[in-house]
């Protein structure tokens, strides 16, 4: 007799979300070499300057996501507020002590390489702030955004306003955005949700406003053609770019946007030489990764238990996917230019090895819930359904 099985295309679904994560570093790591090689030989006289950078930061990417998976995520509720405090104060050393680049000041210098506290930022206020919805919901406490109630978030705004002063509009919207969203989740009453899009409304006209720079961007972006030699230059060529990829692409290695005519072709707008060099065959083939990366996370996050770990993988969900939508919204002209970073596909450090970090608590919350599930199986198992056998109406008292 025949016995046919389903197969299993991933053993679990951390086999799933780890493979993915290793899919796009490696079409990431293909991708930085080919858009970094002109601008990395015209300034540093070395065309693999940022591709060994790269491969350093990826590295250390590994050893803490092997760290991380296997560290036990509860903890963290114990160290939110040192984390909180650690990322004020290098946010804080960041606009004292930072390296200047285009004119805002993101970086620390650790001497063989430049460190970016706002990429920690937005982890540390995604773990506090699942901390705090977390509590709320396993004590069923309705969930407020009150300061005198709730300085979680209030917290988060004052992060977000440190990393504004840099100044990086981009990166403070992601650090208060995604908590705002898991407060959504959480079940945030419609009240709150009114006052919350109101004021944000109100703050984001203002700071659009405020620096003369960001309202060109928005007049660019709403039409980049008239503006092509001036705001519009960098939207313009990046959809040049993405559009003389056609289906199949020019070749890796072939585009010729790189070739000084695209602005960070290697960083914000590395998605847009990939379009060119793989076409929309191989954006097609990120964006379904990106689509089952988010679709295994909530996967787990549906299943877990544990409501700290549950938001904390909702978090990390919106953060790693919010950005990549961001990033590829940005590039081919859907949305501002905002500087958001393609996890694992831009080149960037700090934003690696935070990913990583990222994905590692994903595994942690769902490996120490499987854990939880067996260790209650087992004491299920061991422990006699009876304290007493009945043998021929007789009582025997078990031994």
């Amino acid at each position: 007799k025949i016995m046919l099985t389903k197969q299993k295309f991933w053993i679990n679904d951390m086999e799933a979300i780890t493979c993915i994560m290793f899919i796009l570093i490696v079409i990431g790591t293909i991708n930085i070499c080919s858009a970094s090689l002109i601008t990395a030989y015209t300034n540093f006289e070395n065309p693999y300057f940022f591709l060994i950078r790269h491969l350093i930061s990826l590295l250390i990417g590994f050893v803490a996501f092997a760290l991380t998976s296997r560290f036990n995520y509860k903890k963290l509720k114990n160290k939110s507020l040192l984390l909180t405090v650690i990322t004020i104060l290098s946010l804080s050393a960041v606009l004292i002590m930072g390296v200047t680049v285009n004119g805002s000041k993101r970086w620390l210098s650790l001497g063989f390489m430049q460190f970016q506290p706002s990429e920690i930022a937005k982890i540390v206020t995604i773990i506090i702030s699942a901390s705090y919805l977390g509590q709320c919901i396993d004590k069923k406490i309705p969930i407020t955004v009150n300061p005198q109630k709730n300085i979680i978030f209030l917290l988060c705004l004052i992060i977000a306003g440190f990393v504004e002063a840099q100044p990086d509009m981009g990166t403070a919207l992601i650090i208060i955005g995604i908590p705002t969203i898991m407060y959504f989740i959480a079940g945030l009453s419609k009240k709150w949700i009114g006052i919350i899009c109101g004021i944000g409304f109100i703050l984001l006209t203002l700071l659009a406003t405020f620096q003369p720079y960001r309202l060109d961007r928005i007049n660019s972006w709403y039409d980049p053609w008239s503006r092509s030699q001036e705001d519009g230059y960098q939207i313009v060529q990046s959809i040049l770019a993405i559009g003389s990829g056609g289906f199949s692409g020019m070749g890796l290695g072939h585009g010729f946007s790189k070739y000084s005519y695209l602005p960070e072709s290697h960083t914000d707008f590395a998605f847009a030489v990939f379009c060119q060099e793989i076409g929309f065959m191989g954006a097609f083939i990120v964006f379904l990764l990106l689509i089952a990366l988010a679709f295994y996370c909530i996967k787990i996050a549906l299943r877990t238990k544990d409501n700290f770990g549950k938001m904390l993988v909702c978090g990390i969900t919106l953060l790693i996917v919010g950005q990549a939508t961001g990033n590829m919204a940005m590039v081919i002209g859907i949305v501002p230019v905002v500087g958001v970073p393609l996890p694992f596909i831009s080149y960037g450090g700090t934003s690696l090895i935070l990913n990583m970090i990222s994905i590692g608590l994903v595994l942690s919350v769902d490996r120490h819930n499987h854990i939880i599930k067996k260790s209650t199986k087992n004491e299920t198992i061991t422990t006699p359904p009876i304290k007493y056998l009945s043998k021929k109406k007789h009582l025997y008292r078990l031994k």
